[in-house]
């Protein structure tokens, strides 16, 4: 009796001890489950090009464990975001890919995938309406209006955007008006030339050389980033524009010496156009529309070091190139202001050009459709002194800049002056045996819409409108990028 006694009292505390070793296992097993985050839900797309795909999907449950999400495309990991949106470039048309997210905390640990989408890019045929017609797009300065050229005076349907020029960044980090007196009532005008020109795209210009000051502070950081871009966001939803144009100058290094500059300005300057257009594909699938972002970029190769268009352009529509100013009253030397070519002429100067431009762009790794030619309409007047080979390449007094319409009205036609042209720069000059002028006539806007379209380029942008009032060089080059 006493024996089976001690025999059932042990069968019993073994029993109780699988029991609490079996709960106890149950209970690591849920708290291991909750060691990593939900699956995220909802995998969506919404826009689907011959190039690319934004998608979209529902946070995970317990989305104060989530760092990132990362992105697969045909089971391969592609990119991570910190955010519930993600754009997927530089597909091939005509193609079926699939698409899965997984969530990640801090500690690294994934969640299980969110459901599969598979989708199927677009026909290139299909997009070929859209990108057909070459882009020209004209910045509009601001303080054109206190001198009359209001934005009503802008001939609306010999562009496709336009780009007002500028606004500031505050101490705060975050978009203002540059003009407040006069942006309101210019952003109305601006506005209402859509009645014109349905299909006409606005955009807010950052920065430019006198407001660059603040953005290497507004990129330095993920939560600066952020702030900048969300006010990006704020502005154009209350203005009505359609994009940013971010005219940044410059990263690294230039511009005013009063700019703040860093070496990290290369990285993160793509990292700033990569929160940008997060920002606006989420505000895009909320609007239902496709919001711009682009920049205005240096010419130089100076530029392109201190920067990664190879990077960058996946979060672009395009890129102005700023080829003018290639020579000017900084130089010791008259020369061309936006020379189409480099030439073969002996000189005491360097050589550069829109052709030059474009071709280290593209060897940059930044695609040639993506590239837009800055067309300038004003020239430089400079007082040589010597009149040797009709003014040009020799050193001068003084020199100043001229607008196409001031050049039209008191030099083109004046007594003394002589027009000349450069058959392999394919730009005019003017020369009276003192004065040397550099600029563009219709015969060399004609030239670099010829060039523009041989190279399968995106288009033209013009600074500015109001130097050409009269529409001379605009109607040119509208009617050479047909």
């Amino acid at each position: 009796m006493k024996k089976n006694f001690i025999i059932r009292a042990f069968a019993l505390l073994l029993s109780f001890v699988l029991l609490i070793n079996s709960a106890d296992n149950f209970a690591f097993a849920a708290k291991a489950d909750r060691l990593s985050p939900t699956a995220p839900s909802n995998l969506k797309t919404t826009i689907v090009t011959d190039t690319s795909v934004i998608l979209l999907w529902d946070a995970s449950t317990d989305n104060v464990m989530v760092k990132t999400y990362d992105i697969y495309k045909n089971n391969t990991y592609i990119s991570s975001t910190s955010t519930t949106t993600y754009t997927a470039n530089d597909l091939e048309a005509e193609t079926t890919y699939q698409f899965y997210i997984k969530a990640k905390d801090a500690k690294r640990n994934v969640s299980s995938a969110s459901n599969i989408i598979t989708i199927k890019t677009a026909s290139s045929v299909e997009q070929t309406n859209e990108v057909a017609s070459k882009k020209v797009i004209g910045y509009y300065a601001a303080w054109s209006a206190y001198s009359g050229y209001t934005p009503d005076k802008i001939d609306a349907n010999k562009l496709t955007h336009i780009n007002y020029a500028f606004a500031n960044i505050g101490s705060d980090l975050k978009v203002t008006l540059g003009y407040p007196d006069i942006d309101p009532t210019n952003f109305k005008l601006l506005q209402e030339l859509k009645t014109r020109n349905p299909n006409l795209k606005t955009l807010i210009s950052l920065g430019g050389w006198t407001w660059s000051g603040k953005i290497s502070d507004a990129a330095l950081t993920e939560a600066s980033r952020t702030v900048f871009a969300d006010s990006c966001v704020d502005f154009i939803t209350q203005y009505g524009f359609d994009g940013v144009d971010i005219d940044w100058e410059y990263p690294v290094a230039g511009g005013l010496s009063t700019n703040v500059n860093r070496v990290e300005d290369k990285q993160n300057f793509t990292l700033l156009l990569k929160k940008i257009r997060e920002k606006f594909d989420a505000r895009g699938l909320i609007d239902n529309k496709h919001y711009l972002v682009t920049i205005a970029g240096g010419a130089s190769n100076y530029y392109l070091k201190n920067t990664e268009p190879a990077i960058f352009h996946q979060y672009l529509d395009y890129a102005n190139i700023m080829t003018y100013d290639i020579h000017g009253s900084w130089d010791p030397y008259a020369d061309f202001n936006a020379p189409l070519y480099n030439n073969k002429d002996v000189s005491p100067q360097y050589k550069w050009s829109i052709d030059s431009s474009v071709k280290a762009w593209v060897n940059a790794g930044f695609p040639a459709s993506k590239l837009i030619v800055g067309i300038p309409f004003y020239g430089y007047i400079y007082n040589t002194t010597s009149s040797n080979n009709n003014g040009l390449y020799q050193t001068f007094t003084g020199s100043k800049a001229l607008s196409y319409n001031n050049i039209v009205l008191n030099y083109l036609n004046a007594q003394g002056y002589t027009r000349y042209f450069h058959e392999e720069s394919m730009v005019p000059w003017l020369f009276n045996g003192t004065s040397f002028i550099s600029y563009d006539d219709p015969q060399s806007i004609g030239l670099k819409a010829d060039y523009i379209n041989t190279q399968g380029l995106g288009g033209a942008m013009i600074w500015e409108l109001s130097q050409d009032p009269n529409k001379v060089l605009l109607n040119a080059l509208y009617d050479g990028l047909k």
